[in-house]
């Protein structure tokens, strides 16, 4: 039997409703069991404003870094799976409050646009609450077709944005 190969993929995970903090190092848990996958990464958890229109809690935010045999799709159901684990409903507006949030940013080189998937995820390279945590672990990743997380981080207005203590 051949090896599976592993590919680095990461991973935003987002809260800001029942315990934000809890929920976030209950899904850190949730990716660190996945079959077929590694968690060997962890940023800081920040502290970040709300977007959108919707009055809400200000978020907690972080970033996982794994090695997984997952192809991207699959990885995708089961960041889907553990959100509904952890209490995720669809929020009633677009960038509304939630339990948790989990978004594929990077699957390797993998380039994917579908209905279900886009990759790397649209959002990572003006969200600084998503490029702050991962600049903190993975500052050199060439973000396919957008370039490297730190360049994408100087472009950014990261005001609002907070690490926050352990």
């Amino acid at each position: 039997m051949a090896a599976s190969r592993l590919v680095p993929a990461y991973v935003a995970l987002g809260s800001n409703l029942d315990d934000p903090r809890a929920r976030v190092e209950q899904a850190f848990e949730a990716l660190d069991a996945l079959p077929g996958t590694r968690g060997v990464l962890r940023s800081s958890l920040y502290r970040s404003p709300p977007l959108g229109p919707v009055e809400q809690p200000e978020f907690v935010n972080a970033v996982a870094g794994l090695l997984t045999s997952l192809e991207p799709d699959v990885l995708l159901a089961a960041l889907k799976d553990i959100e509904s684990r952890l209490g995720r409903t669809q929020p009633v507006v677009r960038w509304g409050p939630r339990r948790i949030d989990l978004d594929l940013l990077v699957h390797g080189a993998a380039r994917v646009s579908t209905e279900a998937l886009t990759l790397p995820h649209p959002g990572i390279a003006g969200r600084a609450f998503v490029l702050l945590p991962l600049a903190e672990i993975a500052p050199d990743l060439e973000v396919p077709g957008l370039g490297r997380v730190r360049r994408l981080l100087e472009r950014v207005d990261a005001a609002g944005v907070e690490r926050l203590a352990a």
